[in-house]
């Protein structure tokens, strides 16, 4: 069946939430078997090492690469398209939340994706962080925490109306960005391999890079039959964690591929932890670690509503299209994990311990 039977079969609202679901799903099943976590490959960094979680990193972030860029080249989807790249980007955003987010999930000990994959294997502290994260999102996206939002968004701001595609601002061929790609994933199999990482980690790795290009190959197509107009996206998970809440609480909502996709990758994640027998209700290690996970959730639930995407909407998602924010957005959360995990963690532990 097509997408263009499964569309008049079923409409084109439910037609997109099947595909976020469908995305979701091996989302969340490959980052659950990996162990796929951006701020844990920030930590090891920030204390000298290029260790697995370093690698499983990389590998997700080039594998979605070359494959968002081998599917580009093919025809199967447009990155000029895509609405992170069609509308104006903000660099102010991208450097203060992105410093933000980063801090937040060295915090919240785990990624937005991070906190929703755990959550579905029992893990109850993630769950609390998740929901905080999701109402901060929420309120900085259309409450009390939006015209703060706008004010900083404001400041600096990407000209002629859209982003910056960076292969295009630095004059560099469309296989420019498959040409890196390849590369940094020779790089990441020979950290793998020094890691002594298992055929199993490596292709579950790659498999969350995989789903990424699934979801902006899905939603290309899908605008292409589409009557109304569709938004061409992929995984991350700010805007869908407030759009989720807000589908929950009020029954009106209209279904869209972002309602799909939180519970696709809650879901997928179940499933592989319960098959591999990893299901198990943990909770807080006391009021500390819960002040300390709330806290964090909240800055990135504001900071990734700014920066305009999450550690897999800009971290991934988006530097695999080469959005210019998107790449500012990550290296700024790389700056504020590494420089929070010094100044709380390492520089916290010894001052204690002293």
């Amino acid at each position: 069946m097509d997408i263009l039977s499964i569309v008049e079969r079923i409409g084109e609202e439910p037609t997109a939430a099947l595909f976020g679901l469908i995305t979701g799903m091996l989302f969340g099943v490959a980052a659950q078997r990996s162990n796929f976590c951006l701020r844990a490959a920030t930590v090891e960094f920030a204390r000298g090492v290029l260790g697995p979680r370093m690698s499983i990193w990389l590998l997700t972030f080039s594998t979605a690469m070359v494959w968002v860029q081998a599917a580009q080249m093919l025809g199967l989807m447009r990155a000029e398209d895509a609405r992170m790249m069609a509308v104006p980007g903000t660099w102010s955003g991208a450097i203060i939340g992105g410093l933000l987010f980063g801090m937040g999930m060295v915090l919240a000990r785990g990624c937005s994706g991070r906190l929703l994959v755990l959550a579905a294997t029992g893990n109850l502290r993630s769950l609390v962080s998740g929901l905080v994260f999701a109402v901060v999102a929420q309120m900085s996206l259309h409450g009390w925490l939006s015209p703060i939002r706008d004010g900083l968004s404001s400041l600096w701001i990407t000209e002629g109306g859209r982003n910056v595609d960076v292969l295009a601002a630095a004059h560099l061929p469309a296989a420019a960005g498959l040409g890196l790609g390849l590369v940094l994933a020779a790089l990441a199999i020979h950290l793998s391999m020094r890691n002594n990482l298992g055929v199993a980690k490596l292709f579950m790795a790659s498999g969350v890079g995989f789903a990424v290009a699934v979801g902006w190959v899905l939603t290309y197509a899908l605008s292409q039959v589409a009557f109304e107009p569709i938004q061409i996206e992929s995984a991350t998970f700010t805007g869908p964690s407030a759009n989720t809440l807000m589908f929950f609480l009020v029954p009106d909502t209209v279904l869209e591929f972002d309602i799909g996709l939180v519970p696709g990758v809650f879901l997928g994640a179940f499933l592989a932890a319960a098959v591999s027998g990893e299901l198990k209700a943990q909770g807080f290690e006391g009021a500390g670690n819960m002040q300390r996970s709330m806290i964090g959730a909240a800055a990135m639930g504001f900071g990734g509503m700014l920066a305009g995407g999450c550690a897999i909407g800009a971290g991934v998602t988006g530097t695999s299209i080469f959005v210019g924010t998107a790449w500012v957005a990550l290296t700024c959360m790389w700056v504020g994990a590494v420089a929070t995990d010094y100044l709380v963690d390492q520089k916290g532990a010894s001052t204690v311990t002293a």
